[in-house]
C-alpha cells in the first residue's frame, strides 16, 4: 500500500510541478492568447479549424473539435472544427501511401487559405504531424502547434507555438495540453461573444 500511495502522491506532485513551471513561463499566457485570437478570427471569417495528433494527442485533437462543434460550458452555435480521426481513412492512406501521409492528405483535401491547423505533438518531431503542418503552410493556412519546449521542427513550421515544459514522460506534457485546449475553447467562445 505504501508503494501505491507513493505512486499517487509522487504523480500528483510531479504534475503540479510541471503545471507551475508552465504557468510561470512568461511565454505561456501570450502564446495562448495569440492562438485564441487567431482561431476566433478564423471562425469569424468563415474558416475552420482542423486538428491532428497521434495516440493521446489524437484524443486531445478530437476533444478540441467536439467541444467546438458541440458545446463547452454554455449553449452557442456549433463552430466548424474537425479532427483527423476517421479510422477507415487513416488505414486507407496508411496502407496505400504511408503513415507519414495520413494527416497531410486530409489537410490537402479539406484545408484552404484562412483555415487553421492545430497540430498536437508532445515531441514536436512526429513526421506525419510535420508533413501536415507543411501542407497547411503551402495552402495558406495558419498553424498552431501544441507541443513541448523540446520541439524544434514543428515550432519552425508554426505561426503560434504553445509549449509545455520538457518532462521525462509524455503523459505530463499531455496533461498540460488538455488544460490549454480547455482554455483555448473558453477563450474562443469569449472572443466570439464579445465580437457580436
Amino acid at each position: 500500500m505504501d508503494e501505491l500511495r507513493n505512486i499517487i502522491t509522487d504523480g500528483l506532485a510531479e504534475a503540479k510541478s510541471e503545471l507551475d513551471a508552465f504557468i510561470n513561463d512568461p511565454l505561456t499566457a501570450p502564446s495562448i492568447m495569440e492562438a485564441a485570437n487567431l482561431m476566433a478570427t478564423c471562425l469569424t471569417q468563415g474558416g475552420k479549424i482542423i486538428s491532428c495528433g497521434n495516440g493521446g494527442s489524437l484524443c486531445d485533437a478530437t476533444h478540441f473539435a467536439e467541444e467546438l462543434t458541440g458545446r463547452f460550458r454554455d449553449d452557442r452555435r456549433p463552430l466548424p472544427a474537425m479532427a483527423i480521426n476517421d479510422p477507415a481513412y487513416i488505414t486507407c492512406v496508411g496502407n496505400d501511401y504511408s503513415f507519414e501521409d495520413v494527416f497531410s492528405r486530409w489537410v490537402e483535401a479539406f484545408g484552404k487559405t484562412g483555415d487553421i491547423l492545430l497540430a498536437i505533438s508532445t515531441s514536436g518531431s512526429s513526421k506525419n504531424i510535420l508533413k501536415a503542418a507543411a501542407a497547411a503552410r503551402r495552402l495558406g493556412m495558419k498553424v498552431v502547434a501544441l507541443t513541448s519546449k523540446k520541439s524544434k521542427s514543428l515550432a519552425e513550421l508554426a505561426d503560434v507555438v504553445v509549449a509545455a515544459p520538457d518532462a521525462p514522460h509524455s503523459d505530463r506534457i499531455q496533461e498540460i495540453h488538455i488544460k490549454v485546449i480547455h482554455i483555448l475553447i473558453q477563450s474562443i467562445e469569449s472572443l466570439l461573444t464579445s465580437s457580436r
